[in-house]
């Protein structure tokens, strides 16, 4: 039986600041378990991908109790911010790391280069890298994300029901939407926006400002994170997922509104032209950080019925290509098997 210790930020698991990084680590962690590994979960309290010096201490303890040759995957995250901690036991552990978003700078180069491989949760992702570190491509493998099956939402018939799922902070581009959202108020819409908004309490209380405005009191909503049922539930009332973000490595938000034949309207940033698939585009691109470019799509949007069901019908087909969580899990088990002793 393969075994795995898996080393990841603390909150992996707090419902009040869900992240599509979190959300990856622990679906690989059930479908590896599915599939007949053991994982051993080691969450580690920290300000991640800050953590003070006492932090970075409780992670070289935890990796000390790991035993000699073990089979180690670290959550980049974490990873990024400790590279002395990981230093100090590559040696002797088989170290992996598994990369969300590529940070860019030298605590992160020096930390990749304790791994014998990095998994990339996107191609963009692993291009990245090799772009950044010049890592021999053979020491990266991508794992994109995958999705579970939904049922698909019933499109209302203007299209008005819009739907922003992303936490509240600045590189989700909410003050963007926002603005956009002001540009075409003389249209039919509502908007929900689900996400935390503790992460940048003061962003997101401009956010809450900004949203009480007249033309938009009473039409954007702010509802706080949703998982589970909750969040289901906000798919199934929506008609367009707007993601504005000002930078994405995949948009996992992306294929759960595919899931449910949802299209979506997103800036053209990061690995999201991967999300979007290789056939007739389930959506719109905008460039990032450009208000007038989005209040454009979105009036293209409302206005055009046609439109909308070329997109519903590309969004419906994007539906039965997705990548299941087995799919993902059989890639990272793959990579994990190859990391030689």
């Amino acid at each position: 039986m393969s075994e795995v210790h898996l080393v990841l930020p603390n909150d992996i698991d707090d419902p009040a600041t869900p992240s599509g990084g979190n959300t990856y680590d622990r679906r690989i962690i059930r479908a590896l378990t599915a599939a007949g590994w053991t994982v051993w979960e080691h969450a580690v309290p920290g300000s991640w991908p800050r953590p003070a010096p006492a932090e970075r201490a409780g992670l070289a303890a935890r990796l000390a109790t790991v035993g000699d040759n073990d089979l180690v995957l670290v959550d980049g995250l974490v990873a990024s911010a400790a590279p002395d901690e990981l230093a100090a036991h590559a040696g002797r552990l088989r170290l992996a790391i598994l990369m969300h978003m590529p940070l860019g700078d030298d605590a992160e180069r020096a930390a990749v280069a304790s791994a014998v491989t990095v998994i990339a949760t996107s191609e963009w992702t692993g291009r990245r890298l090799v772009e950044l570190y010049g890592l021999p491509a053979a020491r990266v493998t991508v794992a994109s994300p995958g999705v579970d099956p939904a049922p698909v939402t019933a499109p209302s018939d203007g299209g008005g029901r819009l739907l922003c799922v992303a936490a509240i902070v600045p590189g989700k581009g909410h003050d963007v939407l926002i603005e956009a959202l002001a540009a075409v108020a003389d249209r039919p819409w509502t908007c929900v926006l689900v996400g935390s908004p503790t992460r940048d309490p003061a962003f997101a209380g401009r956010i809450r400002a900004a949203i009480a405005a007249p033309g938009l009191a009473g039409r954007v909503t702010m509802i706080g994170p949703r998982t589970g049922d909750g969040l289901a539930a906000a798919y199934a009332a929506a008609d367009l997922l707007v993601l504005p973000s000002r930078g994405e490595t995949y948009g996992m938000v992306l294929t759960e509104a595919f899931a449910r034949g949802i299209p979506v309207l997103v800036s053209d940033v990061g690995g999201v032209r991967e999300a979007l698939g290789p056939g007739p585009p389930p959506g719109l691109l905008v460039p990032p950080d450009d208000p007038v470019a989005l209040a454009g799509a979105l009036r293209a949007w409302l206005g055009d019925a046609d439109l909308r069901e070329r997109l519903c019908a590309a969004a419906r087909d994007r539906r039965e290509s997705l990548a299941t969580w087995a799919d993902t899990a059989d890639r990272v088990a793959t990579a994990l098997s190859g990391v030689a002793a």
